[in-house]
């Protein structure tokens, strides 16, 4: 499905910035601080230094830490409505997967297999507050961040299709946009969507105001002060 939702212009930069500095855009757009949508703690990153991952998320709840109480047809079938509901909605999409078992997570559902059929149906990358796994054999081009990392699927099933989840505490819902790299992930406000892209020019040219001068062999305790002063007159 073609995206109708995020100008392309503001797309391709989401893609090249980082979190940190979207989660300050977020910030200016909405002119204080105080934004809270993001993700707590350190997590894992299958391969730091690719692109952010940038989707509307597609949300689901597994567990994999004891079998599951239901009989096994009504388990498969929930998996093969994971899977169409992961294939569905706007684009671009995220899968944005809750382990209930956290903290305990053992159950691997981020591997070479659901790396590849994620990517083959068309999303962008995941999140999650799970386990991820087969990190040397995991496919190009879809990142996965993840609470940790480990060697075992358990006994992994979907629990929930299309529900709001909790990763790391971050609470997102079907749909919301998300923006996530190395650093964690966050939630982008839709209100502000149409305003992002110019908050983001913002960032990076205030910043440049101390970085510009602070990259130089000749700066100096007197430079900072000057350059800080139009710094603190420019950022939120």
């Amino acid at each position: 499905m073609a995206d109708d939702t995020i100008p392309a212009d503001l797309l391709d930069l989401l893609r090249k910035v980082d979190t940190p500095t979207v989660c300050n855009a977020i910030e200016v757009a909405q002119g204080k601080r105080g934004f809270n949508r993001f993700t707590r703690g350190t997590m894992h990153h299958c391969k730091p230094g690719d692109q952010a991952i940038v989707g509307f998320a597609r949300t689901a709840k597994i567990s994999g830490l004891a079998p599951p109480n239901e009989p096994a047809d009504v388990i498969r079938a929930r998996r093969m409505d994971y899977f169409r509901s992961m294939a569905g909605g706007r684009s671009p999409a995220a899968a944005v997967v809750e382990d209930v078992d956290y903290p305990n997570c053992i159950a691997g559902w981020w591997g070479e297999v659901h790396v590849a059929v994620h990517k083959g149906l068309g999303l962008a990358g995941a999140v999650t507050n799970g386990v991820m796994r087969d990190l040397d054999v995991m496919d190009e081009g879809f990142p996965v961040l993840a609470g940790s990392i480990g060697p075992s699927h358990g006994f992994v099933h979907a629990v929930e299709i299309g529900t709001p989840v909790n990763i790391m505490g971050m609470r997102v819902t079907q749909d919301d946009l998300i923006h996530a790299d190395r650093h964690g992930a966050l939630v982008i406000p839709a209100d502000i969507i149409p305003v992002l892209k110019a908050a983001i020019e913002t960032v990076i040219s205030s910043e440049e105001i101390v970085l510009g001068p602070a990259r130089q062999p000749d700066f100096d305790i007197h430079k900072l002060e000057e350059a800080w002063a139009k710094f603190e007159q420019a950022r939120t």
